[in-house]
């Protein structure tokens, strides 16, 4: 234990010899011009706009300014050579900040040498001039540079005022002066920089958190949209697996080429079938609850279904207005889907953002398509806080953009109020098409069992038979 202690004490002393060779002395005189202001800066923000374009040079003007007073100062009381000591390194720290520092330094070693005890002890080392012009420079070096530079500055600085403390024989110095006042304003630049640098850093990852939380809603909301779809297209599928099955026994005798085309039809609806329910095994795996309260069995909502969601939302406080307008018509499922699912979240969103508001809900059956509007009121209740905010209409626009449609979503300004307005292009769909076989057909070939269907549909996973119309069926 006793020879660990020097050697660490030994590594920790090689450390800071290291970060102070590499820091203050390795490149001291590189070229590092301080940079000008950023176009957005206060400063610059609020000067009258003829003179923006050189507001970013205010700063190096000011130094500049500030450096020829403090050499007119000094050239009246000590002469041009105290000013030079003081306005060189002040000039050089527009370009080449850390070797400055060392000019600076080096200048009050020399000052402190040739003049030891002036008649006006107290204003040594530092006489007036060379303590301002030293302490500025430090401030252009902190201000560029990491806060262990302004460190190792203040340090060698404090070094330097104890010995001369030392070698004054009991007089009275500004070594105790400059230390206070250098580690005051030295260590308030330092904590604004790291304050600015801690708040862009937060305000990066701020920016990188809504990111990715919005990349997670929409892949969640395309997960939904996915399960969804599969019911719509598993739907179908059964149908003309159904349809394909029965066909050859509504014919009698029907061609042999004619029975294995259907027979045909209806395998790759089947193999089709089995490849919906792999897919939608992979979008469930990674959250094999998210659909745990879904009734299996339950029909995917469609635009005639839309009343039982206007009783709910006006049960939780929402006054809605319905208008249909133009002849209702069958629209293709994920059409009618993905129509209610748009009414539903901006009516939810109407709930969260704008309490105690009143909504209108336009459905308008157009030649080529569906047209959507939501409009709501302004909020008259208190708006409580939501983290997911904007998140419903990434979901809008995702299940918009897959039908190929249009969405604006934005502030009325009339009110303040909030409208939704989606266009879907869309054909009709025949009554016919959304109707299966007639369960009654005739089966040559199959005796029927005791549930009244062909042992090929029970192999198939299609013993339910065609859905009634509006209601889903799942392989």
């Amino acid at each position: 234990m006793t020879e660990t202690i020097p050697r660490t004490e030994l590594r920790t002393i090689r450390r800071v010899f290291s970060d102070l060779r590499k820091d203050l002395i390795t490149d001291a005189f590189a070229l590092r011009p301080v940079a000008p202001l950023a176009a957005t800066h206060p400063l610059v923000r609020h000067m009258p706009r003829a003179a923006r374009p050189h507001a970013p040079w205010l700063p190096h003007a000011a130094l500049v300014a500030g450096t020829f007073y403090l050499m007119a100062v000094a050239s009246e009381t000590e002469g041009m050579g105290l000013a030079l000591l003081s306005a060189v390194p002040l000039l050089v720290a527009l370009y080449r900040p850390i070797g400055a520092w060392w000019l600076s330094f080096a200048a009050s070693v020399f000052w402190s040498l040739g003049v030891p005890q002036p008649v006006w002890s107290s204003m040594w080392p530092w006489p007036a001039t060379l303590f301002a012009s030293h302490i500025a420079v430090m401030v252009i070096v902190a201000s560029q540079n990491r806060p262990r530079v302004a460190g190792q500055m203040l340090l060698l600085t404090a070094v330097f005022g104890v010995a001369c403390d030392f070698s004054a024989d009991g007089q009275h110095t500004n070594a105790f002066p400059m230390v206070v006042a250098s580690c005051g304003i030295v260590g308030a630049v330092v904590a604004r920089r790291s304050l600015r640098e801690t708040k862009q850093q937060v305000a990066v990852q701020q920016s990188a958190t809504h990111e990715e939380r919005s990349r997670r809603t929409l892949l969640e909301e395309r997960a939904t949209i996915a399960r969804e779809l599969h019911d719509v297209v598993a739907h179908h599928m059964s149908v003309i697996a159904i349809q394909a099955e029965a066909a050859p026994y509504r014919v009698a005798n029907p061609p042999e080429e004619l029975a294995t085309s259907f027979a045909t039809i209806r395998e790759n609806a089947v193999a089709a079938l089995t490849e919906l329910r792999r897919v939608l095994g992979v979008v469930r795996a990674d959250d094999p609850d998210a659909y745990a309260d879904a009734d299996p069995e339950a029909p995917q909502p469609t635009l005639a279904t839309l009343d039982t969601l206007f009783a709910g939302v006006r049960a939780a406080g929402l006054t809605v207005e319905h208008i249909t307008t133009g002849a209702v018509r069958p629209l293709p499922s994920g059409v009618e889907l993905s129509a209610y699912r748009i009414v539903q979240e901006a009516l939810s969103n109407a709930l969260r953002h704008a309490p105690g508001s009143t909504a209108r809900v336009e459905v308008a059956y157009v030649l080529g398509g569906l047209g959507l509007r939501i409009v709501n009121g302004p909020p008259t209740q208190a708006v409580r806080p939501s983290p997911g905010m904007g998140h419903g209409l990434l979901g809008m626009r995702e299940r918009v953009a897959m039908l190929n449609g249009e969405m604006t979503a934005g502030a009325v300004e009339e009110d303040g109020g909030y409208e939704v307005a989606v266009f879907i292009p869309a054909a009709a769909v025949p009554e016919a098409e959304a109707s299966g076989p007639d369960p009654s057909a005739p089966k040559q070939g199959h005796a029927p069992d005791a549930s009244g269907q062909a042992p090929e549909l029970k192999k198939s996973g299609l013993e339910k038979g065609p859905a009634p119309e509006g209601e889903t069926m799942r392989p």
